[in-house]
């Protein structure tokens, strides 16, 4: 009995967006940029090149070669092939880090720019952190 191999290709097991997402996360989750990349470009594959770079405004050689293994995507180019993939982003803390404090935006002792007003203003103070030590 023969036994045979092929190539697995993920493009072949894409079939919700859920899918896709969570492969993107798992992606991300690792953090290497070349691994990144090349997830970005299995689904773009499957999306069709052609379409997201239409979609991404960039041309379809470039996206190939952003997302090579090789390839050097920049940050915007990250984002706007994921914006013509219909994901984004979405900052999550990873843990507490030491050396920084929860604060609200009143115990920042900084004067607010003029002409400025305070982002941080209304929101949960759970979600600010300024770093309590330099070292300079």
């Amino acid at each position: 009995m023969t036994v045979s191999f092929k190539p697995w290709d993920p493009v072949d097991y894409f079939r919700t967006q859920e899918e896709i997402v969570a492969y993107l996360n798992a992606a991300f989750e690792d953090g290497d940029p070349r691994l990144i990349a090349a997830a970005l470009g299995d689904v773009a594959r499957a999306r069709g090149m052609t379409r997201v770079a239409a979609d991404a405004g960039l041309g379809r050689e470039s996206l190939y070669k952003a997302l090579s293994v090789n390839g050097n995507a920049s940050f915007a180019t990250v984002l706007k092939v994921l914006d013509a993939l219909g994901v984004r982003l979405q900052p999550q803390a990873i843990q507490s880090l030491e050396g920084v404090h929860e604060t609200s935006a009143s115990d920042d002792k900084r004067p607010a720019r003029p002409g400025r007003s305070n982002i941080a203003t209304g929101l949960p103070s759970s979600q600010w952190y300024r770093v309590s030590h330099c070292n300079r």
